[in-house]
């Protein structure tokens, strides 16, 4: 699945936009939804965020690998930018404690993310995309 420029620019920038991805999970005691302002498109097959507050969303991952991320930005709908400014990516996550790819992520990561305390020992995660479309249920632009 190809991801647009203008879809990554967006994730890119949402935090900064007011618009930070937001993930949900599912563990033991139910669901969680996280603001991940860390989040980026890590390839056409893949979104990553990094992890530091390693609470109810890393616990949830231990028990479900399962996520949505939701891009949701009303300001880029009705600027025109998006038909609609809802997006949802459906996944399978993957934590990387150490390695090539957890050092992939970092490197994707803003500087204002690679340097929020709790960065250094903070866990990449890499969500591999299985569905991705907009809250119509159409294709992302």
């Amino acid at each position: 699945m190809a991801i647009s420029s203008k879809v990554r620019d967006l994730i890119r920038s949402a935090w900064d936009d007011g618009a930070p991805c937001l993930v949900a999970t599912n563990g033991p005691d139910g669901p969680n939804i996280s603001p991940k302002g860390s989040t980026v498109v890590y390839d056409d097959n893949h979104l990553a965020y990094w992890e530091r507050s390693k609470r109810q969303a890393l616990v949830n991952l231990g028990h479900d690998k399962r996520v949505c991320v939701m891009y949701a930005n009303f300001k880029a709908q009705r600027d025109g930018v998006l038909e609609s400014g809802f997006l949802r990516f459906w996944g399978t996550a993957e934590m990387h404690e150490s390695g090539p790819i957890r050092e992939a992520i970092f490197k994707l990561l803003l500087p204002r993310e690679q340097t929020h305390v709790g960065a250094d020992t903070g866990i990449g995660v890499l969500v591999k995309i299985d569905r991705a479309e907009d809250v119509r249920g159409k294709p992302l632009p």
